[in-house]
């Protein structure tokens, strides 16, 4: 049995969800300990449950110690497949964090799965589910994984209530993805989203995140007035690449005016744009594992090094047969990824 300490590295909720997936597709079965012993909360919160649920549903695995606040849990893999999976977290709790266990443990799936879910969309401390459909997976696809996503209702903190489909094909051959550079700027996509708010809130924050971005590129900006029972609402930002894309998101809050957020998320895209990337740290710390199971060498330039990227790479060697390189360079922190492919 392979024993993972779960307070390495970044601490959190993510070597959990990567390490029961990986145990899912790999057939090993995994203890880990000292979950999340760092963070102020310790041990599993609900949506963590729900995503280890899910996984040892759809592959007939069976759990040990999956209840909020443990703080060890084990995972026995199963041999079984099961396609339409129907989930509740019962709170705001990120849809997308459950996506990344449930998706990436469908790796050997024959048949294409679908997942019915409900909970947060668009929370603090979570990639927005509009990144996913926007960046991820469009870049997904260039390795051969097709995924689609349907947002239905949005769901906000603290309510929540988000109700969101996701289909993924049956995943063959992964192409390795090298993105060494970006090449020309096409356009910059603005999406905005409100739910139960005034539409000026939208034109306030459209405004000045366009007025922030300049007239040097181009923008398409898309505002999106949702149904749902949560109230809330936000910006993500795609800067369309010929070979990639970058992106930024925010959502409103209290004590923070609906100008300074548009200001804020087009600030945060045009310094990646200027900082030599060509993956910002959170699309390539959920792509990490897809690149680890590819054929062949994948690459990318991040800005910066996050603790979630390096807990990524962690964990993944200790499931796969897989190397990773790190070089420093003026541009940024270049990443190799090379592999001989899982399974």
């Amino acid at each position: 049995m392979l024993e993972i300490d779960s307070s390495r590295g970044e601490g959190g909720g993510q070597m959990v969800r990567t390490s029961v997936a990986l145990s899912a597709i790999t057939g090993i079965p995994t203890k880990l300990t000292r979950i999340r012993e760092t963070r102020p909360t310790n041990g599993l919160s609900k949506q963590h449950t729900t995503a280890i649920n899910a996984v040892a549903m759809m592959t007939g695995s069976t759990v040990e110690g999956n209840t909020v606040g443990s703080t060890e849990l084990v995972f026995y893999p199963g041999n079984e497949e099961h396609s339409v999976l129907r989930l509740d977290i019962g709170s705001a709790g990120s849809i997308s964090l459950v996506l990344q266990a449930v998706l990436l443990a469908a790796r050997r799936n024959k048949e294409r799965l679908t997942v019915d879910i409900t909970g947060g969309t668009n929370v603090m401390w979570a990639p927005p589910l509009d990144s996913y459909e926007l960046v991820l997976f469009p870049l997904m696809k260039r390795m051969g994984i097709n995924a689609h996503l349907n947002i239905f209702e949005r769901g906000f903190y603290p309510i929540g209530g988000g109700q969101v489909e996701v289909i993924l094909d049956p995943i063959g051959r992964i192409a390795p993805l090298e993105i060494n550079n970006l090449g020309r700027l096409n356009y910059i996509k603005v999406r905005c989203f409100i739910q139960h708010l005034s539409e000026r809130i939208a034109k306030e924050m459209v405004d000045a995140c366009t007025k922030t971005l300049g007239d040097e590129h181009a923008v398409e900006v898309e505002i999106q007035n949702c149904p749902g029972n949560s109230r809330g609402a936000g910006l993500v930002l795609v800067a369309n690449y010929e070979n990639g894309k970058l992106s930024s998101n925010v959502l409103t809050s209290r004590g923070h005016s609906t100008e300074q957020s548009g200001i804020d998320a087009a600030k945060d895209l045009l310094q990646e744009i200027n900082a030599g990337s060509t993956m910002d740290v959170h699309t390539a710390d959920q792509l990490l594992p897809y690149m680890a199971m590819a054929e062949g060498k994948s690459s990318f330039v991040v800005s910066r090094i996050s603790k979630h990227l390096l807990s990524q790479m962690d964990t993944l060697e200790s499931f796969l047969n897989v190397r990773f390189g790190v070089e420093r360079k003026n541009d940024g922190y270049h990443f190799s990824i090379s592999s001989e492919g899982y399974p």
